[in-house]
């Protein structure tokens, strides 16, 4: 996300060693996405067929293959070929990533954790963003090359396989030694059976029900995968994710990123655009480290409102004043940089970062890898899309204040479908989301009508016992 932000400006130059149009500038910001739905894809079938990790491991090859071709690239066809392979390896590790914390984490550690995520990412934005301002292109490929080598080896040592697929492919003895690793710091409340152990227990459980219901069905395994998204608990969640993904691109959070330093320069405020694109990078991981933290303590059906709203407030105001400096009042110059960095820490309590957490945990078990890989590739072309936009929303609306206005009215419309749509799932069990899908679709009102259920639920038992006839003890023989 950050290298297409430094490199652009470069090729964009007319006296650039390689030389690209504005339309070969956007596929090379967008090309580092429209390749993920593919490795997204091949990492859910790599998850289930070899596992979480050795996915993750898989994933190094096309990121090393990716940045060696850019880093020697003697045409733009070349640095078109890198960037998809970077796209794909980026999304071939992220699900996988995603899915093993879904499947090892508490309940209430759950969004922290997966939302650390964005956070090392933001980190690394931060790094791009400063060797981009003072190195050449090509040696910050050189050195990004790293940054997909050495994971390989902490995972291959540190990092235990996911129990739950363990379990699923009848590898019980390495599941207890992968729950005693994960749980070896806890001890259980009535300290007769470890944590570990009840973990193993519940595992089996989960896994005895999915095989049994396998059985039931006269499909084979992969049609009763698929035919999983047929119910409520798989096109429910689905669909809401899609509408969730499309408020998200078009509301311009990762347009901000991908064209940071262009954005800066062409809304026309004089300042240095590499110091700026530094700041937002620097901006999102500082308010990263607070999203983790807010993640945990709060909803996210608030979370997600609440970013909305203040990214529709920056972008308003940022137009505002790009349209003065537009036409050639300079007074609140400053006031864009202001608004945009302000715009990226709103979007990081919630529009950013929540909808990536979602994409495992609104899923059944049957049904989360692929899932998961088909909610992330939709997703990425949703970003792709986004990403080619951009180009033709500032000719269609006329300039970088209109469009910026044009993200102001989609956030509105998020924190809109996030009121009536989107279902809280802070410290919910996955079972109790699997749950939820059963008996609702519409957020608004969907704890009350709960509770009703539940109430009209208690009541039925309580008549039932009432009504039962008593079981006379029968008379001994005289």
């Amino acid at each position: 996300m950050a290298y297409s932000a430094t490199l652009i400006p470069h090729l964009e130059k007319e006296d650039a060693e390689l030389h690209a149009t504005q339309e070969q500038t956007s596929w090379m910001a967008s090309l580092g996405v429209v390749s993920a739905p593919i490795g997204a894809l091949l990492g859910g079938f790599l998850m289930e067929t070899f596992g979480r990790v050795k996915t993750l491991q898989i994933g190094a090859l096309p990121t090393v293959i990716g940045w060696i071709l850019i880093a020697i690239s003697t045409n733009i066809p070349m640095l078109l070929v890198g960037r998809l392979l970077t796209g794909l390896a980026t999304a071939l590790a992220t699900s996988p990533a995603i899915v093993y914390i879904t499947e090892v984490a508490r309940p209430e550690l759950r969004g922290s954790l997966i939302s650390f995520g964005p956070t090392l990412a933001s980190f690394g934005m931060v790094l791009c963003y400063l060797k981009g301002a003072y190195l050449p292109w090509r040696t910050v490929a050189w050195i990004t090359l790293i940054y997909g080598i050495v994971p390989v080896g902490l995972v291959q040592f540190l990092v235990p396989e996911s129990p739950v697929w363990l379990v699923s492919k009848g590898r019980l003895d390495d599941a207890k030694k992968s729950l005693a690793w994960l749980y070896k710091n806890q001890t259980s409340e009535e300290g007769k059976t470890s944590v570990a152990e009840v973990q193993f227990i519940n595992i089996m459980k989960e896994n005895e029900i999915k095989l049994s219901e396998q059985r039931r069905s006269k499909y084979g395994n992969t049609s009763h995968k698929w035919r999983g998204f047929l119910k409520p608990t798989g096109w429910k969640p689905m669909a809401i994710l899609f509408l969730f993904f499309s408020f998200q691109q078009f509301s311009g959070i990762y347009i901000t990123l991908f064209y940071a330093v262009t954005w800066f320069q062409e809304v026309g405020a004089g300042v240095d655009e590499y110091i700026a694109s530094i700041l937002v990078g620097l901006t999102r991981f500082l308010c990263s480290m607070v999203n983790t933290w807010l993640l945990r303590r709060f909803r996210r059906r608030p979370l997600c409102i609440i970013s909305a709203f203040g990214m529709a407030l920056c972008m308003i105001v940022s137009g505002y004043f790009t349209l003065n400096i537009k036409n050639g009042d300079r007074s609140g110059y400053w006031v864009p940089v202001a608004c945009l960095l302000f715009y990226v820490c709103t979007s990081m309590v919630g529009m950013l970062t929540i909808p990536w957490t979602m994409t495992a945990e609104l899923f059944p078990t049957e049904i989360r890898g692929i899932a998961h890989s088909i909610s992330y590739s939709i997703a990425n072309l949703l970003m792709f899309a986004a990403l080619q936009s951009y180009r033709s929303l500032q000719a269609f609306l006329g300039g970088s204040y209109a469009v910026q206005y044009f993200f102001a009215g989609v956030s509105v419309g998020a924190a809109i479908f996030v009121w009536l749509l989107l279902p809280e799932t802070h410290g919910k069990k996955l079972s109790e989301i699997e749950e939820y899908f059963h008996n609702n679709f519409l957020a608004l009102g969907a704890e009350a009508r709960d509770k009703r259920r539940r109430q009209a639920a208690r009541a039925q038992q309580k008549k039932s016992r009432a009504t039962e006839p008593l079981n006379p003890k029968p008379m001994q023989n005289v």
